[in-house]
């Protein structure tokens, strides 16, 4: 297509990686998969460049669209001529476009149409040609009918130059350039609302270059715009602005160019500047909303490949102080044995029994860890637990409880705990997100897992989009074991989908656990492309076949098969003796479709078959003196966990209810342009306490060394 060359050029690749990534989209391939199993078509692109040559593949076929409407608009008005349809055709710019159509662009009852209808277009041209030093003289020919006198003749003709003017390309072109050149957003209270917008103090009176201004600061202006509490407005010096108008339009110093000149005033002010503004609003806030969904989506990421404990039999707990805290005992696969309710905690203080019933399940169901939710009476809730002797080494661990309410009151949660009430199924949710968080979470919409930035205020259709890619492509990072991964989990791997992943979990409660890569073409539906698109992202631990607990795609066996006959071995030894996979000439391997790239990530997955790319989770304590707000001071030093990570800094906690701030400049001790540089979610830090503002509830933390 002609737009490939444009995505290339962009995106700094070569022509060919877009057509053959764009060949493969269209042919109903996934994302990961291509990304993972056609390195050699790509030129082995990533996820994020196959997702951005998407996008962009998207947005110029909108553009197709548009201009097919407005050529046909034009047409219909018989006013298409070749160079005008070679224009637009040629064109992909949206403004542009736009500009060309302006002029023919069907219109509402102007105070231009209205002059039109009163005969002053002559009159209009006549000044618009300047030869002449008395206007009115001119004007008067034209005091007739409707015309009352002089001045409205002029009035009607100057608002004809004015259309004019804002219909002119070059016009328009050299405004937008100011625009991006010069514009300021300009924010200020709504008289009256003082009080009530306190939460946007920031932005009561406020000023600064539009190119200058960051994603979360325009986001925070037009939210609290949308919320009447500020008035926001985009603009250069308009003086300067319409100035620059003269030299296109203006041919001398007589007294018709005087009149041009106040026709361009007008035109720019209640014309083009009102249109150029809205399409710079629009486009700043698209450029702060792609921003701001970038970080939502990489904290998301951070978050479902979060380190997972893995399979061992935990107590999970929700806490709480009046309802008490419920807690349930889950079995290594995550299914709920065991639940009850304690009350250690205020007001009913009933520790003692707490202590009994909570060692008393340790040892019943063999617990190897707990895991806390981190809300309401979680510290509390750790410090208890720690306070109990076991009989064994048990493991605590906090988690983030963010989405456990969400899931707990859904279809799916009720699907999964049918005779259990939502306490219970929250506490199951908390246990199971630190055994698999990646599992856990892709039950829930991950707006409801609090780590963006703004995200109510952003493009919701393409805030969506960007969070199901996300999953999307963590889900086929790690890959799941076929046998074990609920309809949920299932749902995201690669040419899957929801009905061929209850069709999975329908045909293995019917027949047993899969044993083979290839039984998955059992399962009804599950075609040719399908099975393609799945089957390297899905493990069978136990399988007859060992390449079938691997990523290699099983096109590719027949080369792991060739590599071990030629080895003189079997493809279970080859996989285990690092000796022979150092002697295998990867060249003698190629074939037209696979390359050195798809060849060097069969002996890397042989090297560690079925291998997780999270991290090991780890244990965090937190300062036990701390629990409010009130026992921070300045300057002490605490350990933290990273909660959220934004375009402007860090949140953290310490271990009381409000999260601190890291602001961006204080995350190390030289220049940092972008916080996830320096920080990760759920990361293990320790932070300075540099301020602290009791009445707004704001820590400000900071990790600089000195």
């Amino acid at each position: 297509m002609i737009y490939n060359a444009i995505i290339a050029k962009s995106l700094n690749i070569q022509e060919r990686q877009v057509a053959n990534t764009l060949k493969l989209l269209s042919e109903g391939s996934t994302i990961p998969f291509i990304s993972r199993y056609r390195k050699e078509m790509t030129g082995e692109l990533n996820e994020v460049q196959i997702q951005e040559i998407q996008e962009k593949s998207e947005k110029f076929t909108e553009l197709e669209k548009r201009k097919d409407s407005i050529l046909k608009s034009i047409e219909e008005q018989g006013k298409l001529t070749d160079e005008l349809k070679k224009r637009i055709k040629e064109s992909w710019n949206i403004n542009e476009i736009e500009d060309i159509y302006l002029p023919y662009k069907p219109k509402r009852r102007t105070r231009a149409e209205i002059a039109r209808e009163k005969g002053l277009e002559p009159l209009a041209k006549i000044i618009m040609r300047q030869q002449g030093n008395d206007t009115e003289n001119a004007a008067l020919h034209f005091v007739k009918g409707d015309i009352a006198d002089v001045e409205e003749a002029i009035k009607g003709a100057k608002d004809i130059i004015a259309e004019w003017i804002n219909e002119n390309e070059a016009a328009r072109d050299r405004v937008r350039r100011n625009f991006s050149y010069e514009s300021e957003i300009t924010s200020k209270v709504v008289k009256g609302k003082e009080k009530e917008a306190e939460k946007y103090r920031d932005y009561f009176e406020t000023r600064e270059p539009l190119k200058r201004c960051s994603s979360h600061r325009l986001l925070a202006m037009r939210r609290g715009e949308s919320e009447g509490f500020l008035r926001v407005s985009i603009s250069p010096d308009d003086d300067h602005s319409s100035e620059r108008l003269y030299p296109l339009f203006v041919k001398g110093e007589n007294a018709m160019a005087e009149v041009v000149k106040e026709a361009i005033d007008d035109s720019y002010k209640r014309l083009i500047k009102p249109s150029i503004e809205t399409e710079f609003a629009a486009s700043s806030k698209e450029k702060a909303d792609e921003e701001a969904i970038r970080v939502f989506a990489e904290n998301l990421r951070q978050l479902l490949l979060s380190p997972p404990l893995g399979q061992k039999r935990v107590l999970a707990i929700d806490p709480g102080y009046r309802t008490g805290c419920k807690v349930v005992c889950l079995d290594a696969q995550g299914n709920l044995l065991h639940n009850e309710t304690i009350y250690p905690h205020p007001p009913q203080n009933d520790r003692t029994m707490a202590m009994k019933k909570i060692a008393k399940m340790v040892e019943a169901y063999n617990i190897e860890a707990i895991s806390i939710g981190n809300g309401t009476a979680g510290r509390e809730t750790e410090q208890f637990i720690q306070s109990i002797q076991f009989d064994r080494k048990v493991q605590v661990f906090v988690v983030s409880e963010s989405g456990a309410s969400i899931y707990s009151a859904s279809p799916i949660a009720r699907e999964e705990f049918p005779d259990y009430d939502v306490t219970v199924r929250g506490a199951v949710s908390i246990g199971r997100r630190l055994m698999d968080p990646l599992a856990e979470l892709v039950k829930i919409d991950p707006k409801s897992i609090g780590v963006g930035q703004y995200q109510h205020d952003v493009d919701q259709s393409k805030l969506k989009k960007a969070l199901d890619q996300t999953v999307i492509n963590s889900v086929n990072l790690v890959g799941v074991n076929l046998n074990t991964a609920s309809k949920h989990l299932l749902t995201y791997i690669s040419g899957l989908g929801p009905q061929l992943a209850q069709n999975i979990v329908d045909y293995r409660a019917q027949n047993g656990a899969f044993s083979s890569r290839k039984q998955l073409k059992a399962v009804p539906r599950l075609g040719e492309k399908a099975y393609e698109q799945c089957a390297g992202f899905l493990r069978i631990p136990n399988s007859e076949n060992p390449l079938d607990n691997t990523a290699v795609h099983p096109e590719s066996y027949g080369i792991v098969e060739q590599m071990a006959k030629d080895s003189n071995t079997s493809v279970s030894e080859l996989i285990s003796n690092k000796e022979i996979k150092k002697q295998i000439n990867l060249e003698k391997y190629k074939t037209e479709k696979i390359g050195l790239p798809t060849l060097r990530d069969i002996i890397e997955e042989l090297d560690k078959p079925g291998r997780d790319h999270r991290e090991t989770i780890k244990v965090f304590e937190f300062d036990p003196t701390i629990h409010t707000l009130d026992d921070l001071k300045i300057g002490m030093t605490l350990p933290g966990i990273v909660t959220n990570v934004t375009n402007f800094g860090a949140f953290v906690d310490v271990g009381i209810k409000e999260n601190g701030l890291v602001h961006i400049s204080e995350l190390a001790d030289k220049f940092i342009s972008n916080p996830a540089d320096v920080v990760s979610l759920h990361q293990h830090v320790e932070v300075r306490v540099i301020g602290v503002d009791k009445e707004r509830k704001r820590v400000q933390l900071s990790m600089k060394q000195g």
